[in-house]
């Protein structure tokens, strides 16, 4: 099944994850159906990601995530539906409605509004939505237990996303979006909540390095998780896991001050594990 017709007929298919990037790595080294799933998973994830970040009027990329979540709601119930290409997963991997309808409700919290400065509470909300959720999804395709898939799950997507916000802190600014906690704002000193301003205070840093820091306590818990599961269960989240792992070192070591020199896989080090973790 080719992972692009996992859209609505009238919307743009998505294209499969780059060939060479961490993600289209994890999901080469596993076993042919376990890769299509994730493929299926990969597309619709895009799919609605398109959605939240479209250039429609927001009641019109609010009214087509709710379309999804309707085909999501025929798929479960045996009708015809624009999502039929999951329908394979689902079955196969016993995929959960609720985790199809969270990632959408996450992109649903980007469409609504501009996320600027949110609480903790709310931050780690997107992050359960948009990334752990995916991992729900997931982990269940890599075949892990219910307990230790759902808990790696919840540290290895909140360490991803926790990453992607610390990488992506200028191209989110550029959409008016900030996704740095208030708290963490308040913390150094930073009253601002508009984008420009605050990616421009030189205590930027100290905001950044709170964020830094749960992102690596949520990869060591991570961390912990994957060595006590099957070797051949973590291959793929074990590869996610190195790659965001490098970059986030490699965002601390570069600092937050202006110019920000975009940061990228190291593809040394994740061929090294390729090797390690994806062949041997």
């Amino acid at each position: 099944m080719n992972a692009a017709s996992v859209v609505r007929d009238d919307d743009a298919a998505p294209a499969l994850p780059a060939a060479g990037s961490s993600f289209y790595l994890a999901m080469r080294i596993l076993p042919r159906a376990r890769r299509e799933a994730m493929y299926a998973i990969y597309a619709f994830c895009r799919a609605v990601d398109d959605v939240a970040d479209g250039d429609a009027a927001r009641d019109e990329r609010l009214a087509v995530l709710q379309r999804w979540r309707d085909d999501i709601d025929r798929l479960y119930d045996s009708a015809p539906t624009g999502a039929a290409p999951l329908r394979t997963a689902v079955r196969q991997f016993d995929l959960r409605r609720e985790d199809f309808h969270a990632v959408i409700d996450g992109m649903a919290m980007d469409a609504a509004a501009d996320i600027r400065a949110p609480d903790w509470a709310t931050l780690d909300l997107y992050c359960d939505r948009v990334a752990s959720a995916v991992g729900r999804l997931s982990t269940r395709i890599f075949g892990l237990d219910d307990e230790p898939g759902l808990a790696l799950a919840h540290h290895l997507g909140r360490a991803l996303q926790l990453t992607n916000i610390l990488r992506d802190l200028d191209e989110d600014a550029a959409l008016g979006r900030l996704y740095l906690p208030r708290e963490a704002l308040a913390a150094a000193g930073i009253g601002e909540a508009r984008p420009d301003a605050v990616l421009a205070d030189p205590r930027l840093g100290a905001a950044c390095a709170e964020v830094a820091a749960r992102a690596a306590g949520h990869f060591a818990e991570a961390e912990r998780i994957m060595a006590q599961g099957p070797r051949w269960a973590m291959r793929a989240p074990r590869l996610m896991a190195i790659a965001y792992r490098a970059i986030l070192e490699r965002l601390v070591d570069r600092g937050w001050s202006p110019p920000r020199r975009r940061v990228s896989t190291d593809k040394l080090r994740l061929a090294g594990a390729v090797l390690r973790y994806g062949l041997i």
